[in-house]
């Protein structure tokens, strides 16, 4: 009987170990951005992470579109093996003066495709741009693009309105303000936020990742002794 229980109680803490990291895990997939360095008239660098959410099909191209009305002077694309990127001009309806930059034409895309596989079925990949000047706004609306193997083509570009998701939002970059010098956490598309502004998403991950490792730790130690 206390072997029968003890390994009732295993099998419970394993399921709550990964229930609990389930809840740590990103709430949705979609396409999402952040930044490690970027700041209001700065010049940083934008992550953005694309998730493969076809069970059967492959993402083989992402395509990044600039915003329009906020361009940048300068845009490279960030290298990475298995896929060839292409940045594509175009020529400003009129000269636009960006930071200390008056522009002609600007960066309008940024398109990444796969030379190999792509990113399989249920996983994920990041793509970076690095750039600016970025625009002295509290966040960036960019639309991105992704195109699987099988042909289906999806589009990130819906704003959000209230606090309800769209089906397919576009993914957001928010920036930090560089005057007063202050300092913000990297914040990515989607994250739930406190009152604060801390991480709320980043600390109640953390805080399940240590409850379920202890329990299960526990239950070892329990197991041991009666064995």
């Amino acid at each position: 009987m206390n072997c029968l229980t003890t390994r009732l109680r295993s099998a419970a803490l394993i399921s709550t170990t990964t229930a609990l990291v389930s809840i740590a895990g990103p709430a949705s997939a979609h396409v999402s951005v952040w930044t490690p360095d970027a700041l209001r008239g700065g010049f940083g660098k934008a992550v953005f992470r694309v998730a493969t959410e076809s069970e059967t099909a492959s993402t083989k191209k992402v395509v990044v579109t600039l915003p329009e009305d906020t361009p940048f002077a300068f845009v490279s694309a960030g290298y990475k093996p298995g896929w060839k990127a292409a940045i594509a001009m175009v020529k400003l309806a009129k000269p636009t003066k960006v930071g200390e930059f008056t522009l002609t034409k600007a960066a309008r895309t940024v398109t990444w495709t796969t030379t190999g596989d792509g990113i399989p079925p249920s996983q994920f990949d990041e793509f970076s741009i690095s750039g600016g000047p970025m625009p002295q706004s509290k966040d960036i609306s960019f639309v991105a693009t992704q195109t699987y193997s099988d042909g289906e083509v999806v589009a990130w570009n819906q704003p959000q309105k209230g606090d309800t998701e769209p089906e397919h939002p576009a993914p957001v970059l928010a920036l930090t303000a560089s005057a007063s010098g202050a300092h913000a956490d990297p914040e990515v598309t989607g994250s739930a936020k406190d009152d604060s502004g801390n991480d709320a998403g980043i600390w109640l991950g953390g805080g399940a990742l240590v409850v379920a490792a202890t329990a299960l730790v526990v239950a070892l130690r329990q197991n041991r002794r009666r064995g």
